[in-house]
């Protein structure tokens, strides 16, 4: 017996809204990371690209529960020595809410040319208005 590889040609994505409207960001970013990655579908394969698109709408209101919002700190260094920037996360959500959601979602994709490729089908905003309506995509519960 063969072993089934889906190939790039059959493999059909779909689009989905993810609303982060008072949904725990970690949750939200694990649900969307195993749709980018394709893990929900009978044909998921590793080392294919096999995910869908996600549109992450409403980041700015995405929750963090405990004391994260005061004791988590975004780190970001230029590559000189002492460029290192830190900012807690209720300062980074006031200046890029999406920046939060993105970072949560692309430390759950793998470290490769193949995370970096499932990380492009990602789209979010901060507000509640996207522009893939053309594409159709279906609303997605946020666990």
């Amino acid at each position: 017996m063969k072993t089934f590889i889906p190939s790039v040609q059959e493999n059909s994505r779909s689009w989905f809204v993810l609303d982060a409207d008072g949904a725990v960001l970690g949750r939200l970013a694990s649900k969307a990371a195993k749709m980018l990655m394709g893990k929900h579908k009978p044909t998921y394969t590793p080392f294919l690209d096999t995910g869908d698109h996600i549109v992450v709408v409403n980041a700015d209101k995405v929750r963090l529960t405990g004391s994260k919002e005061t004791q988590k700190v975004y780190r970001t260094h230029s590559g000189y020595p002492g460029g290192l920037k830190q900012a807690p996360a209720f300062k980074v959500r006031a200046e890029r809410p999406v920046r939060m959601v993105e970072l949560a979602i692309a430390g759950m994709l793998p470290k490769t040319k193949l995370g970096k490729q499932m990380y492009r089908k990602l789209k979010v905003y901060a507000g509640p208005k996207h522009p893939h309506a053309a594409q159709g995509p279906q609303p997605l519960e946020a666990a």
